[in-house]
């Protein structure tokens, strides 16, 4: 699936990849939904991946709201800069770490709701013309939404489908 250009297919992929990832999650025998595997740069499990997504709606929401408010948003989140996105998403991984992934999975539904209400609220001008908001800075909006929602869950999807595999190669499950 292409790069979102517009609104409905902003709609369309998000949902689709978001379905797609539960289809994925629920196809991992239960027992095996809980363990970690080898990510580049820190092992990781589903809830660590869903909580991840989770997390990043967060962020976008906070963004959202400061720079609809006239404020400059902290980008990607308050003491981290775009370099330090590695250590941002250590941090994310550390917050979550106690989480039982069925908890996960009902907050990265309700935040993909709410990402989802806030794109239906905005005219495809709004999301897709570049500098359309002082804020979203030479973006649009729509690319911040495609970021943490439809791009999002199709990496998301690719690390599961790595796991996948690994649990066919080696017949587990």
């Amino acid at each position: 699936m292409a790069r979102p250009q517009n609104k409905e297919d902003l709609i369309q992929a998000s949902n689709d990849h978001f379905a797609e990832l539960f289809q994925r999650i629920q196809s991992i025998p239960e027992p095996l939904r809980t363990n970690e595997f080898e990510f580049p740069g820190l092992n990781r499990s589903i809830r660590d991946l869903i909580c991840h997504l989770h997390e990043w709606h967060l962020f976008l929401e906070n963004w959202y709201t400061t720079g609809m408010n006239g404020e400059k948003p902290a980008m990607p989140a308050e003491g981290y800069t775009w370099r330090t996105t590695p250590d941002l998403n250590r941090s994310i991984q550390e917050k979550y770490s106690r989480t039982e992934l069925s908890v996960g999975i009902d907050l990265v539904k309700e935040s993909h709701e709410r990402m989802m209400k806030l794109i239906e609220s905005h005219t495809n001008e709004e999301l897709f013309t570049k500098k359309y908001y002082k804020w979203t800075g030479t973006s649009s909006l729509g690319a911040y939404f495609v970021a943490n929602t439809s791009s999002h869950y199709a990496w998301a999807n690719k690390i599961i489908k790595k796991y996948e595999n690994h649990l066919k190669r080696n017949k587990i499950g």
